[in-house]
C-alpha cells in the first residue's frame, strides 16, 4: 500500500461539488492500493490570511518524504513557492477549475492567481483534473505537460427517476449562491415567462457570498416573483433528493464550471438539462439531453425554458436520453481508481 495525506482546506463537509469530490473519493481510495489519510488545512483559501497560510505551509512541510502529498487545488493554486518550496513529499495537485477563473474577481486578483497557480503546477509531480476541459485549459494556459496530466471525472451514481412536480412545473437549480452559478440570469429569464405556470427552487448555499444572495433576494423581489422563486439555503441529502423527485426540468446558467457535478447528478434523476454552454457544460450534457444557450443571456435562457414548458413531448425525449446517458457515467470507484493511479504513479518516479 502507498501512503498519501490529502490536504483539504476549510470543511470537508462543505456542499460544494469539491468537497464532496473528496469525501467520496477518500473511503475508496484504499481500494485501488492507497492509505490516504485527511489532512485539514486552515479555510480562507484561496485568500488565506498570514497565519491560515502559515499553518498550511506547516502541516504540509510535515508530510514525510515517504508518503504522497494530494493537495486539493483550491489550497494548491493559491501557495506561493516560498511554501511550496518546503514540502518534501512528492506533490499531486487536484484540480477542479482554475482558481483565476472564478467569476467575480478583479482583473488584478484573478491575474495574480493564474500566475500563482501556474508557479504551483510547476512544482508538481503529476496533476489530476477533474475534466477533460479543465486538463486542456492546463496544458493551453498553465504550461502542464500533457504526460504530467490525468483526468479523474467525478463518479455519478444512479438515482430514482424523477417524478415531477405535477401541474405546475418545477424548475430545480443547485449550487452555491455565487456569481459564477448565474442565478441572476435565471431570476431574469423568469421574469419574462411570468405569464407561464412554473414554480424554481433554487437550492445552494445563501452563506458563501452574502452580499450576491442579498442581491439575488431583492431582485426577485423586484420582479414580483418571491410567491414564485424559493431560495432553500443549502439542503441536507435526504431534502435534496425530494427536491430533485419532484422537478421536471433542472436549470443552472453557470458562467463557468470546470466539470459541472449538479448536472450529472440532475441527469441521473432524467431531468432535461437547460444551462450556458461554458467551461466544461457542453462536453457534460450531450445535445439529446439538454438544451445550452450563450452565457449571461436572458433572453436566450427564457426561449429555452419556455419551449420546454410549452412541449412536454420534448421534455420528455430529454429526460430520457438524461436518463439513459447518465447510467453510463463513471462510477465514484472509477474516479477513485484514476486518483490511486496518479498518485502510484508519482511515487514511483
Amino acid at each position: 500500500m502507498i501512503a498519501a495525506a490529502f490536504a483539504i482546506p476549510g470543511d470537508l463537509n462543505a456542499p460544494t461539488g469539491g468537497y464532496a469530490y473528496a469525501r467520496r473519493i477518500l473511503p475508496l481510495l484504499c481500494d485501488h492500493g492507497v492509505t490516504a489519510r485527511h489532512l485539514a488545512l486552515p479555510g480562507g483559501f484561496p485568500f488565506p490570511d498570514d497565519a491560515a497560510l502559515q499553518a498550511a505551509g506547516d502541516a504540509l512541510a510535515a508530510i514525510p518524504a515517504s508518503e504522497v502529498a494530494l493537495v486539493d487545488g483550491l489550497a494548491f493554486g493559491a501557495l506561493p513557492e516560498s511554501v511550496i518550496a518546503r514540502i518534501a513529499a512528492p506533490l499531486v495537485a487536484l484540480v477542479h477549475h482554475p482558481l483565476g477563473l472564478e467569476t467575480g474577481l478583479s482583473p488584478e486578483e484573478s491575474a495574480r492567481l493564474i500566475e500563482t497557480e501556474r508557479r504551483a503546477l510547476a512544482r508538481a509531480r503529476r496533476v489530476v483534473a477533474t475534466s477533460e476541459t479543465t486538463a486542456e485549459t492546463l496544458r493551453a494556459d498553465f504550461d502542464v505537460p500533457a504526460e504530467r496530466l490525468s483526468v479523474a471525472i467525478p463518479g455519478t451514481e444512479r438515482a430514482e427517476r424523477a417524478a415531477g412536480g405535477g401541474e405546475v412545473p418545477h424548475l430545480l437549480g443547485v449550487g452555491a449562491v455565487v456569481p459564477r452559478k448565474g442565478f441572476d440570469v435565471l431570476v431574469a429569464a423568469l421574469a419574462e415567462l411570468a405569464d407561464r405556470p412554473w414554480r424554481c427552487t433554487i437550492a445552494g448555499s445563501l452563506d458563501r457570498d452574502p452580499a450576491t444572495a442579498a442581491a439575488l433576494r431583492a431582485q426577485i423581489e423586484r420582479f414580483g416573483l418571491s410567491e414564485r422563486i424559493t431560495l432553500s439555503g443549502a439542503l441536507e441529502p435526504a431534502a435534496l433528493d425530494d427536491v430533485y423527485r419532484s422537478a421536471d426540468i433542472f436549470v443552472l446558467p453557470s458562467r463557468y464550471e470546470g466539470y459541472g457535478m449538479a448536472f450529472t447528478e440532475a441527469m441521473a434523476r432524467g431531468l432535461p438539462v437547460v444551462a450556458a454552454a461554458a467551461g466544461a457544460v457542453p462536453a457534460t450534457v450531450p445535445p439529446e439531453a439538454g438544451v445550452l444557450v450563450p452565457p449571461d443571456d436572458p433572453a436566450a435562457l427564457a426561449e429555452a425554458l419556455r419551449k420546454l414548458l410549452d412541449d412536454p413531448a420534448e421534455r420528455l425525449a430529454l429526460s430520457d436520453a438524461a436518463f439513459a446517458h447518465a447510467r453510463g457515467l463513471p462510477s465514484w470507484d472509477d474516479t477513485a481508481r484514476r486518483v490511486a493511479e496518479a498518485i502510484r504513479e508519482t511515487h514511483e518516479q
